[in-house]
Formats: structure tokens, sequence, C-alpha cells
């Protein structure tokens, strides 16, 4: 007898994980993937939690072929730690939907083929040799983050929790390349760093609020990748307690990036001293001319502005469930989502950004479209039946 489980899927804009469902489970499963939108998906990522799949060993998640049953052919697949202990806790992999189609895979232990260097579309790594940055990207946007190192540089430093854009119009991987040739300031024909985060929160920067000021950190100290591709990046960087109107406060940050998308989820893991109340915010810098929207009921917070010597126009984003989203203000330089976040949870929310010399996003109008879509998928997650054969 076959036995059915519906439960949700944890695509790429989901904000919060779903409860595990069991089943009986046979040697094999099968997936049936349903998107409820009337509009396309494409891209989407596929999560299944490893607790819903009783009856396969957490190992064997690492070895598991996802097969699409209407072409026969396997989808790359990724067995994802989120907590570092050698165990899986997620199998996701990605595929793309029509408006209402629901779409079916199989799950076959033991038959995943070994990755090969062209599945992976994002990489990240600490980067001891360029003053202890955390740089990560996917075929779509780049990033870092600054480390110890960068604040005792003797020709500049720096102290800042900001997150830094780089602006790519190239699908391949190229951190490593670029900080190998060290003159990534300039378009070679990949794009560049124009963007200059500065101690702004820059690309969704985060700190406390009390007492009407914003508080923020110092750059991070330790970093950690849990889930390092093909599809999906997963690290976690710790910073120092640091004062926030006379209250200690420290952080624990996780970014997960998958391929295809322009922006990283973000969950901010805060203590406060002797519990004191305080206001959690994550901020977009705000430069002189930029355009700002914001639209409360979807939970979104853009900019769009232009860069620099005529290097064309870079959109900004924070997406915030909005039912956790308090108001937006500006401070120091910044807008500033304050967010509340659900009991026992970290805060977390999404952010990224879009260029126009890309090819994705011609026009400011581009980009709010995606960021709707965006948000639009948040709000309807993928269903995922189960099925024990």
């Amino acid at each position: 007898m076959v036995r059915k489980q519906t439960l949700l899927g944890l695509a790429a804009g989901l904000f919060l994980a779903a409860s595990p469902v069991f089943f009986a489970a046979g040697p094999g499963l099968r997936l049936v993937v349903r998107n409820e939108l009337g509009a396309p998906r494409p891209g989407e990522t596929v999560v299944v939690p490893a607790g819903s799949l009783e009856g396969l060993r957490p190992e064997e998640l690492r070895d598991l072929a996802v097969v699409d049953v209407q072409t026969g052919r396997p989808v790359l697949s990724q067995a994802v730690d989120l907590d570092g202990d050698g165990t899986a806790d997620q199998l996701v992999f990605q595929a793309d939907f029509a408006a209402g189609e629901a779409r079916t895979f199989l799950l076959e232990p033991g038959k995943r083929a070994p990755y090969r260097k062209e599945d992976f579309r994002v990489y990240g790594r600490f980067v001891r040799e360029r003053f202890d940055d955390f740089a990560w990207e996917n075929d779509r946007v780049g990033h870092r983050m600054y480390g110890p190192g960068l604040e005792t540089w003797d020709k500049e430093p720096l102290a800042s929790s900001t997150v830094d854009v780089w602006c790519k119009r190239t699908r391949r991987l190229v951190v490593n390349d670029w900080y190998l040739l060290d003159d990534y300031h300039r378009d070679h024909g990949e794009g560049a760093d124009f963007y200059s985060a500065g101690r702004s929160r820059g690309c969704g920067g985060t700190g406390v609020v009390k007492d009407g000021r914003l508080w923020v950190s110092r750059n991070f100290r330790e970093s950690r990748v849990l889930a390092a591709g093909p599809i999906r990046l997963v690290f976690e960087l710790s910073y120092l307690a640091w004062d926030a109107g006379g209250v200690k406060v420290s952080e624990k940050k996780r970014v997960t990036l998958d391929a295809g998308s322009n922006l990283n989820r973000f969950e901010s893991f805060v203590t406060v001293e002797n519990g004191t109340a305080v206001t959690w915010a994550a901020g977009l810098k705000k430069v002189p001319g930029a355009s700002i929207r914001t639209d409360a009921a979807r939970g979104i917070v853009r900019s769009w502005e232009a860069l620099k010597e005529g290097n064309g126009n870079l959109g900004l984003a924070l997406v915030v469930d909005p039912r956790f989203l308090a108001r937006v203000t500006e401070a120091d330089g910044n807008v500033l989502a304050l967010v509340r976040a659900a009991s026992g949870a970290p805060a977390a929310y999404w952010a990224g950004s879009g260029w126009d010399k890309s090819g994705d996003f011609p026009d400011v109008a581009a980009w709010d479209r995606y960021l709707d879509r965006f948000a639009e998928r948040l709000r309807s997650p993928l269903k995922i039946d189960v099925l024990a054969l």
C-alpha cells in the first residue's frame, strides 16, 4: 500500500522551516512537486528535509540520485549539512516549473554521479591573502565581508560589519581569479568591484537599534563553510560582543546563497547581555540621488543608484517576511528595516543586488519585477507530495 504525505517545499524563497513530516519509506521514493502559483518559477530550489525521508539514512542523502520522471534524466542534487555535525539535514535540487505545473521526481539511493567542476554554481571562502575577507558568489552575484586583518591594515584600516557587492556580468565563478590578479576594481569584461560599502550597512549589514541609535559590530572574527555547493552555499560568520548603548550584544550570522538567485538568505543569531530589549535591524546604504522604494505589504525595501565613472546602475534590496517587519526608518546614511524575530528563531531576511550591465536588469522596473516575483514565491512555497513505493 502506498502512503502519501504532503509537505511544504523549502524553496529558494522560504522564510521559515517546515516541520518534519514522517512516513514509511521503501527502497525508493517518489516526489510530486507542485507550483500553485499562476506564474512560472524558473530555476526553483526544491528542499526536502532529511527528517522527512524516514527509511533513508542521512548518509544516504549524499549519494541519492534525483531523477526527473518526465525526461528520465538525473537532476543535479546536493545533501546539505546545516550544523557541521557531518550529518545531512536537507536534500536540495533545482527545477523549472510552469504556472500551476506539477512535476514528479524519483529518489534512488546510491546512484548519484560524482560532481564535475562545471556543476558548481556557488562558491565561498575565507580569503587570508586579502586581509581576512570572506568572499562568496554564485552565477549571478558576488559579495564579501570584512575580517580582522582589514582592521589593522596600514594603508586603509576599516572596521565594519557591512556587506560589500561585486558586480558580475558573467555566469562563471570569479572569486579566485579576481583575487589572484588583484585588479578587480576595473572591468575586464566580467564585471568588477564598483560598489563602495565602507562603514555603512552596504547590502544587508545588520545592527541593533537602542535609544534611537544604530549600534553595529566590528569585523567578523571566525568563519566556517557548512555547505560548499554545487547548488547551495551555506556559511557562518561570528562577531565579538560590541557595545550597544551600555549593553553588550554579540552575533553569529548564517548566509545561504543558491545558484541562480540574486538574493542571499541571512539569519542573525543575536545574544543580548542580561536579556535587555533591543531592536534588530538590517540595512541598505543610501547614497545621494538613490531611488528608494518601500513596500511594507510585500516586505520589500530597495534602492537603485548610479555607480561612479559611468559603471551603470546598481539595485540593492532587502526582503523580510511582512509579519516580522516592524517599520522602515533611516539612520547614519542607511535605510533600515526593523525586524521582529519569531519566538525562539533567528532574525531572518533576504538581501542582494542587481546590476543593469549584467544583462538581467536593464532598468529599475526590471529590478522591481524581480523583487515582486521573489516575494510572491515566498508567500506560496512549493508543495511536495512524498510517496513511499
